[in-house]
């Protein structure tokens, strides 16, 4: 089937069916109503990469993330993905499970495929890849990780400022025994969460401790990180964690060991997934703009539309907000 015989069969010129699929708004509702209608009943599909080619500039936009079992990585692909189909780009995206081999591949994979830009929503990123994308001419967004500049954006969240007002709050509620739960140390982006800690206790409340329990980025790591802490010593006070998922684990684990929350054991997460407003108790947590990621990678990435331009080449910094909720209480006695 060809943009011809959809042409000839909504009584219109082929570029009047190119505007259509093109999503351009000088095409009148009811000329735009018999194309689309020519469209389905001719089962007509475009050659996206043909059209691509043809016009010098692919349409299609590529996102890599770490873990999309993780509601934090999906909520930054749906938003991209949102603004992809509004302005008429394909999205390709791929899961690396925060393997570096896998997120080589990936990239490889994507400017393969022509790609007009690539998010590369990564903590598992190395040097190597960094560099090699930066000597590339297609514009990219780094989350975390590289620097800014030429076809480089770079986007991060200032979480020490979220661990800061985790750590603050709790030594206010009289938190001395503290533990952290979180999932592949050796990743800068993730390792930067534990520093802040150790370095804001050691300010707020020197006297406390803090220990540390690691397992994967899901809802099962949750639970199997408190089960380490609970055999290889007491229960601490308030256990904070890396992320929303692994804290709804975790409260599984001590709900059914029978602790209370917060009654016995305090918890935080970070994130603030929806999931961490629906869990019980619902979670004190840290709120990190991910649709506002996710727009402003897109928007960094499409650089021929005119809302786009200057984006490219920046750092933009998000500021985390702090969200008290029903998880957190008074230290027990």
């Amino acid at each position: 089937m060809s943009l011809e015989e959809v042409a000839k069969r909504s009584g219109v010129s082929t570029a009047t069916v190119s505007r259509v699929l093109n999503g351009v708004d000088v095409v009148k509702h009811s000329t735009r109503s018999r194309v689309m209608t020519a469209i389905t009943e001719l089962k007509y599909h475009p050659n996206l990469h043909a059209r691509s080619l043809a016009g010098g500039r692919s349409r299609t936009i590529g996102v890599i993330v770490s873990n999309l079992d993780n509601p934090f990585f999906l909520d930054v692909y749906r938003a991209v993905e949102s603004d992809c189909h509004a302005q008429g780009y394909e999205v390709l995206v791929a899961n690396t499970a925060y393997k570096s081999e896998q997120l080589v591949a990936s990239i490889r994979l994507m400017i393969g495929r022509r790609v007009a830009g690539l998010a590369a929503i990564v903590s598992e990123m190395e040097h190597d890849i960094v560099e090699e994308l930066t000597e590339s001419r297609i514009p990219i967004v780094f989350y975390d990780v590289g620097t800014a500049g030429g076809n480089i954006t770079k986007i991060r969240v200032n979480y020490r400022k979220g661990v800061e007002r985790i750590v603050e709050y709790l030594a206010a509620l009289g938190h001395e025994q503290l533990a952290f739960i979180g999932h592949h140390a050796v990743l800068a982006p993730l390792d930067e969460r534990r520093q802040a800690l150790f370095d804001t206790v050691k300010l707020v409340c020197p006297h406390a401790s803090v220990r540390v329990a690691a397992d994967s980025d899901s809802l099962e790591g949750g639970r199997q990180a408190v089960r380490e802490l609970l055999t290889s010593g007491p229960a601490p006070t308030a256990i904070i964690c890396v992320n929303d998922l692994m804290a709804v684990g975790a409260l599984k684990e001590l709900r059914e060991r029978g602790l209370r929350v917060p009654e016995d054991v305090s918890v935080t997460g970070f994130d603030n997934i929806k999931l961490s407003e629906f869990c019980y108790p619902a979670l004190t947590t840290v709120h990190i703009p991910r649709d506002r990621i996710g727009h402003t990678s897109f928007t960094s990435l499409a650089q021929g539309d005119a809302d786009s331009a200057g984006a490219l080449g920046k750092e933009f910094v998000f500021d985390p907000e702090f969200v008290v909720r029903d998880s957190t209480g008074a230290a027990r006695k």
